[in-house]
């Protein structure tokens, strides 16, 4: 339960929180906030100190109907980001990228785990992870971003999510990604409308049998506006909530924008279910 990322260890023997860093202009929750190097490199000390494991950095927005960034941009937004961090950071880095060429030039800049919402599917990811040698979070997503809210239907969606999550599974092993380097994500909010979401919520504890590290990330997502009418910054109680089940339920990376609070429920929910109270 302990993941080489890239020199730098993440401990997953308890549930750990991975701390969001859009380095966009146009992320759903805080686009443009850490666009530049010096906000970016100054939240993410800020989420260190606040309980982070590691800090996953992205460099194009995936919220829906979000716009494709071009390759160039996005190596300009990441890379300089990356290579400041890990000289600044203790925790491991994470890159959020869908390309190849993202993804191996942010390893080499330091990054230590590839996390992918289209799970290695774009030609050439497979190899990239592969050759990197770094953990992978491979994520389900129905559709694309741009579209992937419009219609979303399953028959059974934890069946399919899991059918899905093993299938790419398998191709990375094909490919020659260490099987004890590999990560899965239900994905909450892509390609799910909300009765998906809360039945993947629910149902959680049946990606364990999948057998690999399970990240969740629902943090202020548009189902807990749904659920409570909240605006996207008043949204915090709510993915509190969302992150005690989500641990209640198996889940060992929390990815999210609010490090110190859900830090402090993490904390409490480990203290109760393991019975003691050195869970620090």
């Amino acid at each position: 339960m302990k993941l080489d990322c890239n020199g730098r260890l993440l401990d997953l023997r308890r549930p750990a929180i991975m701390g969001i860093l859009n380095v966009t202009p146009d992320s759903f929750s805080d686009g443009g906030r850490f666009v530049g190097r010096d906000a970016a490199i100054r939240q993410a000390l800020r989420m260190q100190q606040e309980g982070a494991a590691i800090i996953d950095v992205g460099g194009e927005s995936t919220r829906p109907g979000a716009a494709p960034v071009p390759l160039q941009e996005e190596l300009d937004r990441v890379i300089p980001v990356i290579e400041a961090l890990s000289a600044e950071l203790d925790v491991p880095l994470s890159v959020d990228t869908s390309k190849p060429e993202v993804m191996r030039e942010a390893v080499s800049a330091g990054a230590g785990m590839i996390n992918d919402v289209y799970a290695l599917r774009a030609p050439g990811a497979l190899d990239a992870a592969a050759v990197t040698g770094v953990p992978v979070c491979l994520m389900h997503m129905q559709g694309e971003p741009r579209t992937m809210q419009q219609a979303p239907s399953y028959n059974d969606v934890v069946a399919e999510v899991k059918a899905f999550l093993r299938q790419r599974m398998e191709a990375c092993l094909g490919a020659g990604v260490a099987p004890g380097s590999i990560l899965l994500d239900p994905g909450f909010g892509f390609g799910k409308a909300l009765e998906h979401n809360l039945e993947l919520l629910r149902r959680l504890e049946a990606f364990m049998e999948l057998g690999k590290p399970l990240l969740v990330g629902i943090s202020r997502k548009s189902m807990l506006g749904l659920l409570t009418g909240r605006e996207v910054d008043q949204r915090l109680a709510a993915g509190l909530a969302s992150t005690v089940l989500a641990v209640e339920r198996g889940a060992r990376i929390i990815r999210v924008h609010d490090v110190a609070a859900t830090r402090d429920a993490v904390r409490i929910t480990t203290a109760v279910m393991e019975g003691r109270s050195d869970v620090g």
